[in-house]
């Protein structure tokens, strides 16, 4: 079975890493970087490509002697990756998050008869697959509340935040609006509002506020009240509204000294140096999943957490493992056929197929991530 991994940064390096592991496939990464393709080189037995994702047909050219693929580019790339992917006739498992709707393949994806299996990392990912879970064994689900963030270790002023991935991706969850579902209806809410402060034993105080990560949730749960909200230590949300408000985060150009350049652009080169995690830097996954309903007439409510730190033996970033290993574990389970869901697949349908989820679950563990269940 041959594999293709497109783009390999830290979650795609690991995702690849992972397969290599696997004497049965072949695996290959593609990316425009030709230093990111040689760090994954380095540290596991697979094959690079250069391959630019922006030019059209790239992508669809890049898959066609393979069996499946792996997307794991940038957010902005996303959707045309999918589209191309599928275009091309093959299954793939995807963590690239974009901001567009993939549903929209649906039809295409079930024309071609492939699994698309998308927004497969940690959050979105997990998290829908542990929602679709829960709900699954209860007879009706009330409601679901994610809590969910990536933070360093050691906190350093301004910002006491890093990030393993494309700034851009970030910026763009305290931009667009986030919705939720209230009493049965999808309510639109600002970004970054709504902040509580939470605990979390052994982390301490983190403060939740509104994202748009419920996605693909708000079509296909029944559930009357859904919320998603990001986690960030305490005062990262005022910082990041007073920047937003400012026009930091502007995607219109102004000129500055006779030259064009659009505000977001310049800010995510100014924040990156001082958000990107440092070689050896440690840092930690921190998530609840909570869902609440009602069994043979009680009320019933299931809660997962999660707390994953660097993996020092590895030199492997905690965001990295649970994102990566996610995607890994049911890309491998799509190669093999267990795992055949026609059409884009959203994770939470994972959640509602038991067998794949224990799966899933005891392979997470066996990588040194675990969800731990509390019933109550």
């Amino acid at each position: 079975m041959k594999i293709i991994v497109l783009g390999c940064g830290l979650v795609g390096g690991v995702i690849a890493k992972d397969l290599a592991a696997d004497g049965n496939l072949e695996v290959t990464v593609a990316d425009r970087s030709r230093e990111a393709i040689d760090r994954v080189l380095r540290q596991a037995p697979v094959r690079g490509e250069i391959v630019d994702f922006s030019k059209p047909g790239a992508v669809r050219d890049a898959v066609s002697d393979f069996d499946m693929a792996v997307g794991a580019v940038p957010g902005f790339l996303g959707y045309n990756m999918l589209k191309e992917v599928i275009e091309a006739g093959k299954n793939i498992v995807d963590i690239s998050f974009a901001p567009e709707d993939s549903m929209q393949l649906d039809s295409l994806a079930k024309q071609k008869e492939v699994t698309v299996l998308v927004d497969c990392g940690v959050a979105p990912g997990m998290s829908n697959i542990l929602a679709g879970y829960a709900a699954s064994l209860m007879d009706e689900a009330e409601s679901c509340e994610i809590l969910v963030g990536g933070l360093p270790v050691e906190r350093y002023w301004p910002y006491e935040y890093r990030i393993v991935f494309s700034p851009l991706d970030t910026i763009d969850e305290y931009i667009r609006p986030a919705r939720v579902m209230e009493n049965g209806r999808i309510v639109e809410k600002e970004a970054l509002s709504e902040v509580e402060l939470v605990d979390f034993p052994g982390i301490g105080t983190l403060e939740a506020f509104n994202t748009d990560g419920l996605r693909t949730l708000l079509k296909t749960m029944k559930i009357p009240n859904m919320k998603e909200k990001t986690l960030r230590y305490p005062g990262h949300a005022e910082k990041m509204r007073m920047l937003r408000e400012t026009g930091f985060f502007g995607s219109e150009p102004v000129e500055v000294g006779g030259v064009k350049v659009r505000p977001i652009d310049l800010t995510a080169r100014l924040l990156f140096p001082m958000w990107k995690l440092k070689e050896g830097e440690k840092e930690f996954t921190v998530m609840r999943v909570t869902v609440k309903g009602k069994k043979d007439g009680r009320e019933i409510k299931y809660t997962y957490n999660l707390v994953d730190y660097f993996d020092e033996r590895t030199n492997t970033t905690s965001m990295a493992r649970t994102t990566g290993f996610t995607c890994s574990i049911m890309a491998r389970l799509v190669a093999k056929g267990q795992f055949t869901h026609k059409g884009v697949c959203p994770p939470e349908f994972v959640g509602q197929n038991h067998e794949v989820f224990k799966i899933l679950l005891e392979e997470l563990r066996k990588r040194g991530v675990i969800y731990k269940e509390t019933i109550s």
